[in-house]
């Protein structure tokens, strides 16, 4: 302890004196407890400002201002367009000016203004996003020889380590905050449509940090800072960033052209495998993911897995549920392979499954029925295995999906999403049936659907 004392005495002498004024990234931890600042001056260039605005529909109520009837007419009134401004962070990961947010900073802007450190301002376009994953990516224009963090690989982070979180909480401007590694693989914690797998820092995040940068003592990037738990609104000491590792899969495909996420299909659904479900199996561990149900299209299915298996690790990490084992195909992409361990009656083994977006097959054309019809302008689609990871339907769910109710259809109640089980009877095997099967009965009709699980149904006069 002595020789410790002794060195931390030597080194802050040093620091006092004039001629130690060398600024160097710290490479022990006696240097990181003196100051994070050659840290900061370097990574901090490559995090900047995002001003996003957006056009929203508002309606106009004349009791608006009034604190008791506001309430009662929230629906009231006209609908104008409103300017809704938005105010968050973004990391540069290339020199030629990508940008990486949330979607939720820059999700459907019409105008988006980015200002760097050093105070220079560009105009930015998305150039892909995606809500679920609440990541979107941005291209600013006219930029070259931008300063930006390199990625780090997330599956090599661990809990304890010293990070910086890097961002513009409450639009106060750039403000740096430290802390740790608290947790991995943390799930349902992030914003959008609470899908996600989120490493979990006690450095402080506030609102407008959103899209900032969580970094190591290296400078290297390792996730971006997404949303927070907390009750008040404010930072405490939970907050959540979205791995760099599957950051890095959204700026490849932006980089290749791709306008929105391509997610590899699993074609399954499954569960956290709990201390009474591995009882109940005769397991010893309850670690892994229980497989629920599996589509016969599924690479999964195709590869040997059944429903009542075990996947235990993908590529050598631990899954326990399927947040992670999503998170871990996501990563690969489509076209490349993953190693999955799976567990039957107590017997452990490796299987390759390639990686594939989901089949279009049977073919899923929208049909749009006849505008002289008695129903026209409704837009059917047929349901595939990429209609239900499009649209997140089960993967027993099959028939026809309205896309689009139309201008008569939507006044009898139907709506966009209902799945047409039968029109006035008879089953709607076909989307091109539709305009027939109404027809069969001139004076009035009824639609069976099915919506969000329940049947419902529709009747009308003609």
């Amino acid at each position: 302890m002595n020789k410790i004392m002794a060195v931390v005495c030597v080194v802050m002498m040093l620091a006092a004196h004039a001629g130690y004024a060398e600024q160097k990234i710290p490479s022990s931890q006696v240097e990181i407890n003196l100051t994070f600042a050659p840290l900061v001056k370097r990574a901090a260039p490559a995090v900047v400002n995002i001003y996003a605005k957006r056009i929203v529909q508002q309606n106009v109520s004349p009791f608006q201002n009034d604190p008791f009837f506001s309430d009662f007419f929230r629906s009231f009134g006209n609908s104008r367009p409103r300017v809704q401004n938005s105010l968050g962070s973004g990391v540069i990961v290339s020199d030629d000016g990508i940008v990486i947010s949330n979607y939720h900073v820059v999700g459907q802007a019409q105008e988006i203004r980015v200002v760097l450190n050093d105070r220079r301002e560009y105009s930015a376009s998305v150039l892909l996003a995606d809500q679920g994953s609440d990541l979107a990516v941005l291209k600013l224009q006219d930029a070259e020889n931008m300063p930006y963090l390199d990625f780090r690989d997330s599956d090599t982070v661990e809990v304890g380590e010293l990070v910086l979180a890097i961002g513009n909480p409450f639009g106060v401007g750039q403000t740096v905050t430290s802390g740790i590694v608290s947790g991995l693989a943390r799930s349902g914690g992030g914003a959008g449509d609470g899908r996600g797998y989120f490493i979990q820092t006690d450095a402080p995040i506030n609102p407008g940090n959103s899209g900032g940068a969580l970094i190591d003592v290296t400078g290297r990037l390792i996730g971006i800072n997404t949303s927070i738990l907390s009750k008040s609104g404010g930072s405490n000491g939970i907050g959540f960033a979205i791995p760099a590792t599957l950051v890095k899969q959204f700026a490849t495909q932006a980089a290749a052209g791709q306008t929105s996420f391509q997610r590899p299909w699993a074609g399954l659904m499954g569960q956290e495998l709990t201390a009474e479900v591995a009882q109940s199996l005769g397991l010893q561990d309850a670690n892994g993911m229980i497989i629920l149900d599996l589509h016969a299209q599924s690479p999964f299915a195709r590869a040997g897995f059944a429903v009542g298996d075990v996947i235990t690790q993908v590529n050598g990490q631990a899954v326990t549920g399927p947040s992670e084992m999503y998170y871990r195909i996501s990563v690969e992409g489509i076209g490349g392979q993953v190693t999955v361990t799976r567990l039957r009656d107590g017997q452990s083994v490796d299987i390759t499954v390639p990686l594939i977006a989901a089949p279009d097959e049977p073919p899923s054309v929208i049909v749009t029925s006849d505008q002289n019809g008695i129903l026209p302008g409704v837009k059917l689609r047929p349901i595939n295995p990429m209609v239900q990871q499009e649209l997140g339907l089960g993967l027993s769910s099959s028939g026809i999906i309205v896309v689009d109710a139309g201008p008569v259809a939507s006044r009898i109640g139907l709506r966009g999403g209902d799945v047409i089980l039968e029109i006035n009877g008879s089953p709607l095997d076909k989307a091109q049936d539709f305009d027939d099967l109404l027809r069969r009965d001139t004076r009035r009709g009824q639609i069976l659907v099915d919506r969000g699980g329940d049947a419902v149904m529709l009747r009308f006069r003609l």
